[in-house]
């Protein structure tokens, strides 16, 4: 009836944007992602009859209104799922983050994931790791992609069959190194996505964007680094052309994410291998190799703003009973 669960979370490389079911969360079109490590959410849940109601602490403080709703979905999603009797008993759900939230890291992905991945284990549902997806989708799409980790992608679909992630192989997971510049800025992205689709530019990304994944899927099975992140770095210019001109007219972007762009751009035309890459907010990941990470990183920082040196991730997984939270 208790499970701990870790999962890390993800960069996008063919984002998705906007959702034509916000209670299912499924998105318009797949989109492929990475996870990064060893930057991590780990979660306790627990089902105990002695307690009144479920309860959600994420960082220490209890989840209300919406956010509490978001998990409540994924816990329901569980429910409906398991045959095990304990399972409708009131749950106590704990996570923590070892990297910041809100700032455009991919901390929901994370976190959801490991939830999912904690309740269907405390629950005995027996589920793969794609079927997992499916449930942990329902807090967040893109923690459909950090279940399954590695280089994911998540289809597009209208029921859980179809709308679901799997792992991509690619021979870059080794070599592959990703230097995180932090922009601590808040950022809102539910409501970007809700008015997704209101953007004159929707049209344009949705008629693009089966071109840049097949782009994608292609660069990742050769293990082309340069048509991977030339990729995702021009999805995420997309992207934020597409937020940028929606109703709220959101612009995540900071002087000092400008600066680690052009930081990239001068490294590049010096024939380093590097690329930036955002999703929504303000923060920047800027992918290269191995060789050249310990110069990237001390550009970056050079721009004036904190670094942190990751890793491809691996899939959500269960930790022994030892690193519960509680």
């Amino acid at each position: 009836m208790k499970a701990t669960a870790k999962a890390h979370p993800i960069q996008g490389l063919v984002k998705y944007h906007g959702m034509r079911d916000e209670q299912l969360r499924l998105p318009y079109h797949d989109s492929i992602s990475l996870c990064t490590a060893p930057s991590h959410t780990k979660t306790t849940v627990e089902f105990d009859p002695d307690l009144d109601s479920d309860t959600f602490v994420v960082g220490g403080e209890e989840l209300a209104d919406h956010e509490a709703d978001r998990v409540a979905n994924v816990v329901s999603r569980v429910r409906e799922l398991a045959d095990a009797d304990h399972a409708q008993y009131p749950v106590r759900l704990e996570s923590r983050n070892s990297f910041p939230s809100n700032v455009g890291l991919g901390s929901s992905s994370s976190g959801f994931a490991a939830a999912a991945m904690a309740l269907a284990e405390a629950a005995d549902l027996g589920l793969s790791r794609p079927e997992i997806s499916t449930i942990a989708r329902r807090g967040s799409s893109s923690a459909a992609r950090a279940v399954t980790g590695g280089f994911s992608d998540l289809h597009t679909g209208l029921n859980d069959e179809d709308c679901r992630s799997e792992r991509l192989d690619s021979p870059l997971e080794d070599d592959l190194r990703i230097v995180a510049g932090l922009v601590p800025a808040y950022k809102e992205t539910e409501h970007a996505h809700r008015e997704a689709a209101d953007s004159h530019m929707f049209e344009a990304r949705l008629a693009h964007i089966h071109d840049q994944l097949a782009e994608m899927r292609d660069a990742l099975r050769e293990g082309d680094f340069h048509r991977v992140f030339e990729t995702a770095e021009h999805d995420s210019l997309s992207l934020a052309a597409t937020t940028m001109t929606g109703p709220s007219g959101w612009v995540y972007w900071k002087p000092d994410t400008i600066a680690i762009f052009n930081a990239v751009r001068e490294l590049r035309d010096e024939g380093v291998p590097v690329y930036f890459s955002t999703d929504t907010g303000a923060s920047v990941y800027v992918n290269t190799t191995d060789e050249h990470v310990e110069r990237v990183e001390e550009v970056v920082a050079d721009c004036g703003v904190e670094t942190m040196v990751w890793e491809v991730g691996g899939p959500a997984e269960i930790l022994d009973e030892s690193e519960a939270l509680f």
